[in-house]
């Protein structure tokens, strides 16, 4: 039987969901039924960050095995690892931050990427280099909501994906920013549920995730 087609890549990594999870694996076997889980719930773009050794195999697995999901890989800081996620699948990159090697690499890769920025200064010198869609990390720790709203006025072309310290109960203060197109997090792959193999509270999580915008709301 032929498996079906991946779906199309959407116009932005940042319009797939409200919400992209942050997963870090130290099993390669769970990502499918994580990444099942995930999409089920709603959300299909999926973070596998390069901070365990299974992380290139969890991308490849997910590539292979779940066509709905939109599998990337985080932590992305070498062009070295630009090939390697690229090659096992991975269909966007993300990374804390950038240097022009780092850069050009993503860029000739082929698949959508979002550097990672974290001041004003950043922000315009991607910007000068035609880049406009931006990871903002450690969003909490570097100035959240109020930061990132003060930026829309002189740089409102600049999209971002706000990651680090972000949860439920503050998402939807990020979501309605105008220059905000997701947020990442990890809320909804909580390690004891990945561990026990909890996919069923992993859906719910993310189903509840997934309704954070049009909810206005909070999930817990």
């Amino acid at each position: 039987m032929t498996s079906p087609l991946p779906s199309p890549p959407a116009a932005s990594v940042l319009d797939l969901a409200p919400v992209v999870p942050v997963v870090v694996l130290a099993d390669a076997a769970d990502a499918v039924p994580l990444a099942r889980a995930l999409v089920a719930g709603g959300l299909p773009a999926i973070e596998v960050t390069l901070r365990t050794p299974a992380a290139l195999d969890a991308i490849r697995a997910i590539a292979a095995e779940v066509p709905r999901a939109v599998v990337g890989a985080g932590t992305v800081l070498t062009p070295g690892h630009v090939a390697a996620c690229t090659a096992a699948g991975a269909r966007f990159l993300v990374s804390p931050g950038w240097t022009q090697a780092l850069l050009t690499a993503m860029r000739e890769s082929g698949v959508p990427f979002l550097p990672g920025v974290s001041t004003a200064s950043e922000v315009v010198a991607l910007l000068e280099r035609g880049v406009r869609e931006m990871k903002f990390f450690p969003a909490q720790a570097a100035g959240g909501t109020a930061y990132l709203r003060s930026l829309a006025g002189p740089l409102p072309e600049a999209r971002f994906c706000p990651t680090g310290g972000i949860g439920p109960a503050i998402a939807p203060e990020y979501l309605a920013l105008p220059n905000v197109g997701c947020v990442g997090g990890s809320w909804m792959v909580p390690a004891d549920a990945v561990a026990a193999g909890d996919w069923g509270r992993i859906e719910e999580l993310a189903r509840a995730a997934a309704g954070l915008r049009a909810a206005g709301g909070t999930c817990r």
